[in-house]
């Protein structure tokens, strides 16, 4: 087996760039204002990963938007993780009742 030089060079700049990103986070997050809008956008930012993972599961059936009907439902009760605890049960017991 043989490795393209292209090839691995391309992948130790992708982690090399991943790693470097990382780190900038780190070093960034000192300098930022503890509060105003700057919190305001970092508190947003779990549950806006959380749904730009999930859209595109819960439009692919069924079973999976009425998960994602309850999760949203849930959403706006319980906590968080509570909340994707919840979600993940009610999608394993759909396709286990209709699967």
């Amino acid at each position: 087996m043989t490795i393209d030089p292209v090839n691995f060079a391309a992948i130790l700049a992708m982690g090399a760039l991943t790693y470097f990103t990382r780190i900038l986070g780190f070093l960034i997050a000192d300098r930022l204002p503890k509060s105003g809008p700057v919190r305001v956008a970092l508190d947003a930012l779990p549950p806006a990963v959380l749904v730009a993972v999930i859209a595109p599961i819960v439009m692919s059936g069924p079973i999976e938007a009425a998960a994602g009907l309850v999760v949203l439902l849930l959403a706006l009760r319980l906590p968080l993780i509570a909340t994707v605890a919840i979600g993940v049960a009610v999608a394993a017991l759909l396709r286990f009742a209709f699967l």
